[in-house]
């Protein structure tokens, strides 16, 4: 199926590309998210008549996402405390939503959904490197510590 992209897809495109995608993709996910139109030829003159727009909305959230990086890079790192056994095992887990929280708490926002815990949650006591991904083309890096409860 041809589609029109009215954002810019990981792994798919940028604004304003025709790509060719499986039928499923484009009707479950990209059009009812609003990422893409078919590529009909109404949906292309729509396209250019708000192409600027779009552009001009792409930039401000690019533009967002930076400060949010800066601001996120100037914490340096976080310190969450947990219950923890003798041999520093954590009892439960660190997971992004508890990340997301302690991050909301310093004053930055970001959403569970932007942090990628690669290797599954936390479960040990120690210093993390993790990376937030706010945009497309932007992260940044935190250090979690986990630290145990007193």
């Amino acid at each position: 199926m041809e589609i029109i992209l009215l954002e810019q897809v990981l792994n798919l495109g940028t604004l304003g590309n025709t790509v060719s995608v499986k039928p499923g993709y484009a009707r479950n996910y990209l059009i009812p998210n609003g990422k893409a139109v078919p590529a009909t030829k109404a949906n292309e003159a729509y396209f250019e008549s708000r192409r600027s727009e779009l552009e001009k909305a792409e930039t401000e959230l690019a533009m967002a996402a930076e400060k949010r990086k800066q601001a996120i890079e100037s914490l340096g790192s976080v310190t969450i405390s947990a219950n923890a056994g003798a041999e520093g095992k954590l009892f439960g887990s660190i997971g992004a939503t508890d990340i997301a929280t302690t991050l909301n708490k310093a004053g930055v926002e970001v959403h569970k959904k932007e942090i990628r815990l690669h290797n599954g949650p936390l479960r040990q006591v120690g210093d993390y490197n993790l990376e937030i991904y706010l945009h497309l083309d932007i992260s940044a890096s935190i250090k979690v510590v986990i630290i145990a409860e007193a």
